[in-house]
């Protein structure tokens, strides 16, 4: 075969058109050398095991050439020696004969797993040359540039002070010498003495010229020069033996000394870099992986141990090592379960030792090993306990969280390495206690303790305090004064504090000062319910814990301040930039209509067979359904019943009506009937599976597809989903998560449609009354979630529309209003608050015809019907008016 017409493929990088030269194992995916520098230094990758190419065939490239024997080859590896061997080395005089006195001398192992043994043990420390040193060098040299520029500006002012200073010692000396020679009787012994020291003081005098002049005329570079100087100045200690005489200079002893030593020569140290020249936070958290964790229920506390290892712990449960698959590693049978609330019972030391609350309120140390378990501090107060801990990485310290029973009172305590109580944190500087219940304790790099002090139904706050235990701040939410709940905290490279408040289930950011800068996450997806935090420092990612289940996930929201990080920032901005092509002129309702301000009460009526309005739908301008907790009744404008539905199930948003006007609703087994006008059909459309888990909540029938949207809940998971059927009562759609697999429902209450085709849930837990509103496109994919105004606040959700102008409604029950909202989720007004008309909103329905809002009280059985949309033009005020009129002034007949 004729080479030259050979074909040979070439492996190339999976990022760019570059030759292969290393392999990522965590992705998997090929690189060259420009982006294998990209992909360790980036902070999503950072932890990836990145090998050299023909590492990832598990081979030595090349059989070496024994130094002793050159027509051999290296074959073993001695471990006693250190070296390798060949078949001949056996007989050099370190390996010699017999066989079994080299047996019992020397250890020999193969050449390719003592390769790979040592690979494996030097491969922490090049991951950390290529991550850290690597990326640290370009701002290291910068700053070593800068301070050599300052150092020759400093050095030419000390040298000039010196060599003044040292020209005015040198005349006092010969002044001195000629007074003694001349003027003062004195031994042989005391001007032998006198003449040794005047030789070292010469010296010292000559040295430093020397050392002038080898700072003006060296070739040396800076660096060098810097290091020369070590040995540039031996300490000199002059005595001056001036008994017999009186000094008149204004030079003294002091001021020498002083002048000679005023350029100070350190020891070598670590120059460090601040984190703000290193790290910059992103535009919002950036989802990074999830793990649901195998033996707990709930996520009360977390602990980072490595990268891909964190110790998890539960409610009354266990406490877990897991690695990010969730598999559980390892279990600590006696650590304390906390109490409903949860505590941060458990910390992690530089040595990968958990430290953690037993049962009896001791504090033990797991070793690495999960072999032994030692008393590290034994509890000898039956008044106080322990309820967290935290092991300070600046110090080596433990700072402990107690609580007192008693007097309902707590206080920081800090524990030596050795277990001794060095310092407590109790009183500000007037006398009075700083914290009620210390439930999660941190320390910031600035030496702050920072406390989770959460008591529940009590007023509640993050309480912060120099090392010293001087009280620096409080932080009660924002605004400053609101309320907050506050539990799982921690502090990141910036010094941000990070904490969870179980009050508006969010995730809110401080600066060192106590300033809220964000809400880092709000109500997220799969959580929930955030309750626990840790943050890795070597991989800068935040793990979150949820309070409603035994979800972990991974966020990233700090990224490095790097040419390549600010370059790729670049791209995807860019990249989220909408194209938009000729605006189109305004067409539909927004022609049409308009709002009204306020909203006009246009009747109300006190429906008669139910106690409260938990849900309502529309039939026609004058008829509604409306149901209780128990009952589902057909009224019209008179509140008078004219149907009652006697299977339908408990529950709230149970019901919905089609195009047909026939009532589509749940009955008591879960199954979905729909009911003819004339009332006198039912037929079951969906029917329960007897072994499903799942069951529904809501329904809602699509105006626009006519399909039939229901919102589900599994009791055993406690989570919820959005199921979609046809006309023919077949499934064809079923949204549960979000991009990242994470779940988007807990309990679908309430469900409708936008005029876009969002599907707009009312999801909302009676057992933690908090929830929100979550809307997705009509093909699933999550657009936003609203918890209340401002963004991050309290959202308890129920009753929802939408209407004509594709704004979503919902009622409210913690504020007791009606929210309106746009359709990408910005607030826009509390379109109707708590009133004498209507005491709470709880429920809400739109008619499409007549453009009015259904209203029903959660807390009687009132309907309020109002009108807040009109139409864009003169007459409309006139004409609606009299069609109010109309519609009003008729009246059905009851209907047994």
């Amino acid at each position: 075969m004729d080479p030259a017409s050979t074909t040979y493929k070439v492996h190339q990088c999976s990022k760019c058109p570059g030759d292969t030269e290393y392999y990522c194992v965590s992705c998997p995916c090929d690189l060259c050398q420009k982006c294998k520098e990209n992909h360790v230094k980036n902070l999503q990758t950072i932890d990836h095991n990145v090998v050299s190419h023909h590492e990832k065939f598990n081979n030595i490239p090349t059989q070496e050439i024994c130094g002793r024997h050159p027509s051999h080859v290296y074959i073993k590896y001695c471990e006693s020696s250190q070296v390798p061997v060949c078949d001949s080395c056996f007989g050099h005089k370190s390996h010699r004969f017999p066989i079994t006195l080299i047996k019992r001398r020397h250890k020999f192992k193969s050449i390719q797993l003592t390769y790979q043994t040592k690979q494996q043990q030097h491969r922490g420390t090049i991951h950390t040359i290529r991550s850290e040193a690597l990326f640290y060098r370009p701002v290291l040299m910068t700053g070593i540039t800068d301070d050599i520029k300052t150092c020759r500006t400093e050095f030419s002012r000390y040298q000039s002070e010196m060599l003044t200073k040292a020209q005015r010692l040198k005349d006092l000396i010969n002044y001195v010498l000629y007074d003694l020679l001349n003027k003062v009787l004195c031994d042989f012994d005391f001007k032998h003495r006198y003449l040794k020291q005047k030789i070292e003081t010469n010296r010292h005098i000559f040295s430093l010229q020397r050392y002038v002049h080898m700072y003006e005329q060296s070739t040396f570079s800076a660096l060098q020069f810097l290091s020369s100087i070590k040995k540039a100045f031996p300490q000199t200690h002059l005595t001056l033996h001036t008994s017999q005489l009186s000094m008149t200079e204004s030079l003294n002893k002091e001021d020498v000394m002083e002048s000679l030593s005023a350029i100070q020569i350190t020891e070598r140290g670590n120059r460090r870099i601040g984190n703000q020249c290193l790290l910059k936070l992103t535009s919002g958290a950036e989802f990074h992986q999830s793990l649901t964790v195998t033996g707990v229920d709930r996520c009360d506390h977390i602990s980072c141990v490595t990268s891909d290892r964190v110790w998890v712990s539960g409610y009354r449960k266990n406490l877990m090592l897991t690695d990010t698959t969730g598999v559980p590693l390892h279990r600590v049978k006696d650590s304390w379960s906390g109490d409903t609330l949860g505590n941060g019972l458990h910390t992690v030391n530089s040595k990968s030792e958990l430290i953690f609350i037993d049962r009896k309120y001791n504090i033990n140390k797991l070793s690495k090993d999960m072999k032994t378990t030692t008393t590290f501090i034994e509890k000898t107060d039956s008044t106080w306990r322990p309820q967290c801990v935290y092991w300070s990485p600046s110090t080596g310290d433990l700072l402990v969280g107690m609580y007192n029973n008693d007097t309902e009172t707590g206080k920081v305590t800090r524990y030596n390495q050795s277990g001794q109580l060095t310092q407590t944190i109790q009183n500000d500087n007037t006398g009075r206690g700083l914290y009620r219940r210390p439930c999660y304790i941190t320390e910031n790099n600035n030496g702050d303790v920072v406390v989770s002090d959460y008591i529940y139904r009590w007023s509640s706050t993050v309480v912060v305090t120099e090392r010293g235990g001087r009280h620096r701040f409080s932080y009660t939410g924002p605004p400053s004064g609101s309320r907050l709940d506050p539990v799982g905290i921690c502090t990141d490279a910036l010094s941000h504090i990070l904490v969870c408040d179980f009050r508006t289930d969010t995730v809110q950011m401080l600066d060192k000062d106590g300033q809220f800068l964000s809400h880092l996450l709000i109500r997220p997806s799969g959580i929930f319910k955030p309750w626990s935090l840790s943050y890795d420092v070597n991989t800068h990612r935040l793990w979150v814990g949820s309070w409603y289940n035994n979800t972990v996930v991974i966020y990233r929201y700090i990224t490095r301040q790097d040419a390549l990080t600010a370059s790729a920032d670049v791209m995807e901005s860019l990249r989220e930039i909408p194209t938009t092509g000729t605006e189109k002129p305004q067409q539909g309702n927004q022609c049409l209509l308009k709002l009204m301000s306020p909203p006009e009460l246009l009747h109300s009526l006190t429906v008669t067979g139910v106690d409260r309005c938990d849900h309502i739908s529309c039939v026609t301008s004058d008829r509604v359904w409306v149901s209780d907790w128990n009952n589902l009744i057909l009224t019209d404008i008179t509140g008078v019943p004219l149907h009652r539905v006697k299977d339908s199930c408990r529950g709230v948003g149970l019901h919905t009506v089609n195009s047909e006007s026939e009532l589509i609703y749940k009955d008591r087994k879960y199954n979905i009937k729909k009911r003819s006008e004339d009332m006198k059909t039912t037929k079951t459309l969906i029917r329960k599976k007897i072994f499903s888990k799942w069951r529904p909540l809501c329904v809602y029938w699509s105006p626009s597809t006519g399909d039939l949207l229901v919102g589900m809940f599994n009791n055993d998971t406690r989570t919820g989903k959005v199921t979609q059927y046809n006309q023919s009562g077949q499934l064809t759609q079923t949204i549960q998560n979000d991009i990242t697999g994470l779940g988007l429902y807990r309990e679908p209450r309430y469900i409708t449609e936008n005029n876009n085709g969002d599907v707009v849930v009312s999801d909302c837990s009676f057992l933690s009354m908090y929830g929100a509103v979550v809307v997705t496109e009509r093909g699933g994919r999550h657009r936003f979630s609203y918890t209340g105004h401002p963004s991050g606040s309290e959202l308890w959700p129920h009753g929802i529309c939408t209407d004509a102008l594709s704004h979503i409604l919902v009622c409210d029950d913690i504020t007791e209003t009606v929210q309106m909202i746009d359709k990408d989720g910005q607030f826009l007004s509390h379109l109707l608050t708590k009133s004498q008309e209507m005491d709470e909103p709880r429920s809400l329905s739109y008619d499409v015809n007549t453009h009015r809002l259904w209203v029903g009280s959660g807390y009687n059985n009132k309907v309020c019907v109002y009108r807040y949309i009109t139409r864009q033009d003169a007459l409309t005020d006139e004409d609606t008016h009299s069609t109010d009129e109309d519609v009003f002034s008729s009246s059905t007949p009851a209907v047994e």
